[in-house]
């Protein structure tokens, strides 16, 4: 790509919907998540894949509440803990009781308390003042000026001693013990949450939290009826989408076992079975060669058997770049020319480049192209006579014969 090599895995990241790449060892091919995908995908009624997203749909709310319900229950293993801490933060506010402002008042009393004698004698000598406020007025009355701002000053001034005498005689009520006893119990709980104000909003938060926790049990409820309910929903909808998926698995298993037969293949099965619900529903299926587990058939069988299913299931229309590494090893020369003959019906969904070492494969292709390596590894696209003599060098080893040439000739011929 742009002259540069790239692994498969980023061409499969890349080019996945559209690249299917099949070497001789392909382990996900049979899973039964991949057939139940083909299954899917030859199914061509628009019923049915409503049905089918109903189903994902359906499915991943299910997993959304059972992911819930397990947060919930991990939260109520820790309940009785956590409600006891929340009980204990609530009763320790609780038990102080602050108001909003309390604090910063009772510290200004605390601060007067310290200087109440102080206070107290500037009071007492400051009130001498008033024994020359008619002196004054008088003064001023024969000077005839204006006395009014001094009345008012002295009215004022009058004011200020009068309130401040009464607040230090409501300091001889304080008790100076429980107010010191008092400071100290809030500003712990300001140490503790940082203010007053922050004490209280932690008091408020602690209680909604209480309330929560305390309702668990209904929420649990709750959420495990809804979990039932969309079970019921979501099986109901895997239990159509399988009814869909066993009458197209018959009607292919008849195309995949004629086309097995042609491939010199025994008789193909496959059966259905039910697995734990998924995004897919309930269906699991095994596919069987003559009864055989894949890991006893050779490796031609199963790239026949490979074959087979896609060339049966593969008019899903969405086509695409088939990449097949070597498809026709291990295989004989009749087995060969049946791959070959299946490939070039796929080759009217496909856009096919196949790797090969067979004539039997090569001669049914449209294009050939050879692949050199040496110190550079070159392509290049062969054409007329050349394509005569790579398939007799094929069929005749590095010294073409006479014979070769002709029977690649005639080869080319018949399929084309």
């Amino acid at each position: 790509l742009n002259d540069q090599t790239l692994p498969k895995r980023s061409v499969s990241k890349i080019f996945g919907d559209y690249i299917h790449y099949l070497s001789q060892k392909d382990a996900d091919f049979f899973t039964s998540s991949n057939i139940l995908s083909m299954l899917d995908a030859t199914i061509q009624e628009r019923e049915f894949h409503a049905l089918l997203d109903d189903l994902r749909e359906e499915f991943a709310a299910l997993q959304a509440k059972r992911r819930e319900l397990a947060s919930l229950e991990r939260k109520r293993s820790d309940i009785e803990e956590r409600k006891e801490f929340l009980r204990f933060e609530i009763d320790k506010i609780e038990s102080i009781d602050p108001k909003p402002g309390e604090y910063e008042e009772l510290l200004a009393i605390k601060k007067d308390l310290a200087r109440k004698e102080k206070l107290a004698e500037l009071l007492q000598r400051a009130e001498g003042i008033f024994e020359y406020e008619g002196v004054v007025g008088e003064l001023l009355g024969m000077l005839q000026k204006e006395d009014a701002s001094f009345v008012a000053a002295m009215d004022e001034l009058r004011e200020i001693l009068y309130e401040e005498a009464a607040r230090l005689e409501a300091l001889e009520e304080v008790d100076i013990e429980a107010t010191l006893d008092r400071i100290e119990k809030l500003a712990g709980l300001a140490r503790r949450y940082g203010s007053i104000d922050q004490a209280l909003q932690k008091l408020h938060e602690n209680k909604e939290e209480l309330d929560r926790i305390e309702n668990i049990e209904y929420e649990l409820s709750h959420l495990q009826k809804e979990i039932e309910e969309l079970e019921s929903r979501v099986g109901a909808l895997a239990r159509e989408v399988s009814q869909w998926r066993r009458r197209e698995a018959h009607n292919c298993l008849a195309k995949i076992n004629e086309l097995a037969r042609s491939l010199k293949l025994p008789k193909v099965e496959m059966e259905f079975g039910e697995c734990e619900l998924s995004a897919q529903g309930f269906d699991s299926v095994v596919v069987r060669l003559a009864g055989v587990d894949f890991g006893k058939i050779s490796s031609g069988e199963y790239n026949r058997l490979r074959l087979a299913f896609m060339a049966a299931m593969g008019g899903s229309g969405k086509g695409g770049v088939l990449i097949l590494d070597e498809i026709d090893a291990n295989i004989s020369g009749e087995e060969s020319m049946a791959v070959a003959r299946i490939l070039k019906e796929l080759a009217k969904e496909y856009q096919i480049f196949a790797i090969s070492h067979q004539a039997q494969l090569a001669s049914v292709a449209d294009q050939h192209f050879v692949v050199r390596k040496s110190d550079r590894a070159t392509v290049k696209e062969l054409r007329g006579e050349e394509r005569i003599e790579e398939i007799a060098r094929i069929i005749s080893g590095e010294r073409i014969t006479p014979e070769a040439m002709e029977f690649a000739r005639k080869m080319l011929k018949e399929e084309h």
